[in-house]
């Protein structure tokens, strides 16, 4: 049985409607090919992130998301995704969207990739912001 997992480090943050956010990502997953297993959101600081960031990636950078790929079979979801909710709510007041939209869309981008598609070409960044916008229309809630 699949299943999706809401924690917090440091912070104090519960997404709203969890059920119908499992589903749809669950749903995402199926639409691209895959079998979800276990995806874990962790929900944190930008002061805990920074430092994921920097332990296991060397960047010293703070970011919005960062997504770790614990599968160990091909087209099977496995995988932690650490989400910092001080980032989520500057960039939705940047981009001029709810934090819930912010939020949805960082979620997607982390699971899109989980599901293969990276971001770091101009043209693979213009993917994934696609897939983004598919996916987060598709939302029914």
């Amino acid at each position: 049985m699949p299943s999706i997992n809401f924690f917090e480090e440091d912070i104090v943050f519960k997404p709203k409607q969890k059920a119908a956010l499992r589903q749809w990502i669950k749903d995402t997953c199926v639409a691209e090919g895959f079998r979800l297993k276990e995806l874990n959101y962790i929900f944190c600081s930008d002061a805990y992130l920074l430092q994921i960031n920097q332990q296991y990636l060397d960047h010293d950078t703070y970011t919005d998301i960062i997504t770790f790929d614990n599968s160990e079979q091909e087209k099977v979801i496995v995988g932690d995704i650490f989400i910092s909710a001080e980032r989520i709510r500057e960039n939705a007041e940047k981009f001029k969207v709810t934090e819930a939209t912010e939020l949805h869309r960082v979620m997607i981008h982390g699971a899109l990739h989980l599901l293969g598609y990276p971001d770091k070409t101009p043209e693979s960044k213009k993917l994934m912001t696609q897939k983004e916008d598919e996916y987060l229309a598709a939302r029914t809630f």
